[in-house]
């Protein structure tokens, strides 16, 4: 249930305090949240890690990341005083017993500075390994029990595979009750994805030809043109299929195939989602090469700049079977959606950092108009652009000026910023608020995580007993290697060139 956050005192504790989430997302979202007057009046900011801070330095250091990382650009000195104000620093172990018990007197002491008993936000910034003693430590110093007023709040990874999920998910479960969890994915803050929800539901034009019927397929592209950078251990044990798919791809499919909620509330709409995590078709054992393709990146050109391969990035083994690109053929087996195949990919050094849905449909039945007044055809088909653009395109036949009997595609344009002409909120400031206010609309539940985990394993399984023998084999600056491009070309389709601007790639049924 929702809650007036401007009137909750709230004690926000930050594991991880001086990492790198931290510095750059997390409390420079709190900040812009500040100015905009949707932090409670009364709102502390208790940091907890192993470095060397006190309460001021803390805050200096957050002041430098604020100003390099906060859509908002360098704080002014009144409204930092303000926001750096409400910040403490624990200098604290997690895996020591003691913390706990050093932590819930910190806690005590700030709600009696505030002079109430607070909200408690305990969002873990930190590695996986960490959730688990996190959880145990705060359950069992009694910071777990109020179920109306203590929430956690865990970031991906959330394991590897589906069984360290199931550890990590009873680890947080053992405290903590499902509606106290909330599992981020920061995906699931921009504004266009939830734009998804508006678009299909509160149009009624769309609703009639959302599915089989109409649609031939859709197709997810979260396009990267960014390598490793410095994450090259991270990488290593995770790849694109974990890092992506099981969160990210999986989630904007779901908002795609959804069925309609009765209403906007988080139990509704989570529960539409898991239907169609339940829907999807199983991808066989002996039958993965079907269903995936994978690749990863070699030397190549980036915006004018030869870029190593990834295994010449900094902590990647010379010969390392990791996958730097993933792509999906999915079904989702219920009535709107049988034998409408979804398309997913996603991958580092592409050619273009982009991120879009594109719903692709059918021909029509007669084609009236001679192929000669179309050569540069191309089926109807509705693009949702999440990045760098955000906006909706509708593409469609037109035929061109003159007396001579042409057509061309066009494109029909929403855009967000030319619309509303404001500054969309950065993903994270959403999903804190929502954390704040007790909606958990945008949130995993742990049975979708499982679910997405349980698709996933007979890929990941097959992929590390069966080395790729021709890595690397995409180009930087590429769209990905020839076994995506097989994929598709198998159902008689082509990946598009993303809506780029008004630049369009090459036509293809896709």
């Amino acid at each position: 249930m929702s809650i007036d956050v401007r009137k909750c005192d709230t004690v926000f504790v930050l594991f991880g305090a001086g990492g790198d989430l931290a510095r750059r997302l997390i409390v420079p979202a709190l900040y812009n949240l500040y100015l905009d007057r949707h932090l409670p009046e009364r709102f502390r900011i208790l940091g907890v890690d192993r470095d060397e801070f006190d309460d001021a330095g803390l805050a200096a250091h957050y002041r430098e990341n604020v100003s390099a990382f906060s859509r908002r650009g360098a704080p002014k000195e009144s409204d930092w005083q303000g926001f750096a104000a409400g910040i403490r620093y624990l200098k604290a172990d997690a895996t020591a017993d003691d913390a706990y018990r050093r932590l819930a007197e910190t806690i005590a002491g700030l709600e009696k500075e505030l002079g109430s008993a607070a909200q408690h936000v305990f969002y873990l910034a930190t590695p996986p390994f960490l959730f688990a003693p996190i959880a145990k430590g705060l359950a069992a110093a009694g910071l777990a029990a109020d179920r109306e007023r203590a929430r956690i709040v865990v970031e991906k990874p959330l394991g590897r595979d589906l069984d360290s999920f199931c550890e990590i998910n009873h680890a947080l479960c053992e405290g903590f009750d499902e509606s106290q969890i909330y599992r981020i994915d920061h995906f699931l803050g921009k504004e266009t994805v939830q734009n998804i929800l508006a678009l299909r539901f509160a149009n009624p034009i769309y609703e009639p030809v959302w599915n089989r019927r109409y649609i031939d397929h859709v197709a997810i592209t979260v396009a990267e043109t960014l390598g490793v950078e410095h994450r090259g251990g991270y990488y290593e044990q995770a790849g694109a299929l974990r890092d992506m798919v099981q969160n990210h791809l999986l989630q904007l499919l779901c908002l795609v195939a959804m069925e309609p909620p009765v209403a906007y509330d988080a139990d509704d709409i989570r529960g539409k989602k898991m239907d169609v995590l339940r829907a999807l078709r199983p991808i066989p054992r002996d039958g993965v090469a079907d269903f995936a393709a994978r690749g990863q990146y070699g030397r190549g050109w980036i915006g004018g700049e030869e870029v190593p391969a990834y295994r010449e990035e900094e902590g990647v083994a010379p010969d390392s079977n990791t996958e730097t690109y993933a792509a999906l053929k999915l079904y989702v087996d219920n009535w709107r959606w049988q034998d409408v195949p979804f398309y997913l990919r996603t991958g580092k050094r592409l050619g273009a950092q982009v991120s879009e849905i594109s719903i692709r449909f059918q021909d029509v039945p007669h084609k009236a108009f001679p192929a000669s007044v179309g050569l540069n055809a191309q089926p109807a088909r509705l693009v949702i652009q999440i990045q760098p653009e955000e906006g909706v395109v509708l593409k469609f036949m037109a035929k061109e000026p003159g007396s001579l009997l042409r057509l061309r595609p066009v494109d029909m344009r929403f855009s967000y910023r030319e619309a509303f002409r404001t500054e969309s909120p950065q993903a994270y400031e959403t999903l804190i608020w929502d954390v704040l206010i007790g909606d958990a609309t945008l949130f995993m539940r742990a049975d979708q995580v499982k679910a997405a985990w349980r698709l996933l394993m007979p890929v990941l399984e097959a992929w590390e007993e069966n080395p790729a023998p021709d890595f690397p084999n995409y180009a930087a600056g590429s769209w990905g290697p020839e076994a995506a491009e097989m994929l598709v070309a198998r159902d008689g389709i082509s990946w598009l060139t993303p809506t780029l601007s008004n630049h369009d790639g090459p036509n293809g049924r896709g």
